[in-house]
Order: structure tokens, then sequence, then C-alpha cells
């Protein structure tokens, strides 16, 4: 016997509800874009998907675009400010769990430059930035930093950087947008446990869909030296120990819709089909 609509209906939320949770969980998360530090690549309200499972299988690879938990020595990001009350203490639980809400202030968004054992630095004598011994052609930056300005510890104001080897299992992660950017050049690298996924197309607003591929200038790099990718003898960041705070790239989930289509079912054809199930 069908069920009347006020009966079904409920239970059809659940069930999306609970889809919502499991999506958000273990396998795509929707990203909203607050700040430029990834301009031109990422804008203020782009809305990106991120997915979650893909570094279960694999490493995260140079040039991808990845959202991480941001490590201890990295400044946390400004968040709403006060006391809530309770209810609204209620609204934010909820929302973590379906993915519509800030998740909190040391959530960011950077692109990879270089892998575990990989050598870094800048600049070679056209101001790029060089991964083992290769300059980097990146024409995703967006106003770059300034090369006369002299670099100084915990500060990301300038485009030079001393060469670091990447220790291993972590990654050395850079905005696009440079001139604002805070990120592994003051920051120091990022483990790869805190990576939440990767975030692989934009999906709104609709006239700025597009793919987050990973740029060509990638494929030119060398194995670092003593090893593959991933290794290297994890020699320490220098010049990472004062994190300068302020700004950066906080970002706030979105809630997976997908889950409610399961709203959209027949309730028409429902009858025909328990007859033909029957003996």
């Amino acid at each position: 016997m069908q069920m009347p609509l006020w009966q079904e209906l409920p239970l059809l939320l659940i069930v999306a509800f609970c889809l919502a949770v499991l999506i958000r969980s273990l396998l795509l998360q929707a990203f909203f874009i607050p700040s430029g530090s990834m301009e031109n690549t990422l804008l203020v309200g782009d809305r990106v998907l991120v997915n979650k499972i893909v570094y279960d299988v694999r490493d995260p690879k140079r040039g991808e675009v990845v959202v991480f938990r941001g490590p201890e020595a990295w400044a946390p990001q400004p968040v709403d400010g006060g006391d809530p009350g309770l209810f609204s203490k209620l609204g934010r639980t909820f929302g973590d769990l379906i993915g519509i809400s800030r998740p909190g202030a040391k959530d960011f968004i950077k692109r990879v430059i270089a892998v575990g054992g990989d050598r870094v630095s800048c600049c070679d004598d056209q101001g790029r930035v060089m991964v083992n011994g290769k300059g980097l052609d990146e024409p995703y930056i967006f106003d770059n930093s300034p090369l006369d300005v002299p670099p100084v510890a915990g500060e990301c104001r300038s485009r030079q950087f001393a060469e670091v080897v990447v220790p291993p299992n972590q990654l050395f992660v850079m905005g696009d947008h440079r001139g604002v950017s805070q990120d592994a050049r003051c920051q120091g690298p990022v483990p790869v446990d805190n990576v939440v996924g990767r975030a692989f197309v934009v999906v709104w607003p609709q006239d700025r869909w597009a793919n987050l591929s990973i740029p060509d200038t990638f494929d030119s790099i060398p194995p670092p030296i003593g090893g593959g990718e991933g290794g290297g003898t994890g020699v320490p960041i220098r010049g990472t120990d004062s994190p300068l705070p302020g700004k950066g790239d906080i970002v706030v989930t979105m809630p997976i819709f997908a889950s409610v289509l399961f709203l959209a079912r027949s309730r028409r054809g429902l009858p025909d089909r328990q007859r033909r199930l029957r003996p």
C-alpha cells in the first residue's frame, strides 16, 4: 500500500539528509571562496568541488589545488566574532553536518608547488620559482610579489626565499595571488595528512564553470636528487618560525545539493511496480 505524502515526505527528507552527510564526509564537498589569495584562478564567491577520496589512493601532485587544515605553525584566520547563543550553536552544528557553515579558522586552499624531497627556491635569473633546478613558467600567477623587497623571516611580502628541501610526506603550497597570499614561503610546509582533498572543478557561478587541471609547466620538473617524489632527506624549512597573521583564504563549506534528488522519486508509478513484483 502506498504511503500518503505527509508520511512519505519526512522519510525522504531524512534519507536525503543522511546521504548529504555521507557524501560530505566521505566523497565530495563543496567549498565557497571568500578571499582573493587564489585569484584569478579562484575568485571571491566561487564554489569549487573537492574530491575527498583521491588522496586515499595516491599522494598529491605538483600543480594541484588542494584544501587543507593549516598546521599549528600557520596563523589562524579571523572568523565571525561574538558569543553565539544556543540556537546559533545548534544551527552551526547542523550546518557542519551537511556542509553549509564556516568550518574553522585554519582551513585553506592553495596550489601544490613542490612535494616531499623537492628542492624549491626563488628566484632564477628570470624571477621564477625553481623546483629541483627547473624554473616554473606560471601563467596562473596574478599580481606577483615584488623582487626588490628583501626576504624577511615570517613574512610573505617578498618573492624571494632561500632554497629549502620539502620534508617527506609534506607539501610546499602557494597561492596564485602571490602579492597577498600567506603560504609556505613564510608559514612552512603542510603535512599530507592535513589535506582534505583536491579542488577539481569550479561549479559556481555558472559562467565560471571550469576544470582545475594541472598546468603544463609542472610536466618538465626533474625528480629530486637522491630519490623520487615523496622522498628526500627532510631537512627543516628555514625562516618559518614566525608566521604572519592576517590574510589568507578561509574556505566555507556549502551543501551537497545532489542528495535532494531523492525527493524527485515518482509516486505515480509506485503501485504499478509493486504489482509487477507480486507472484
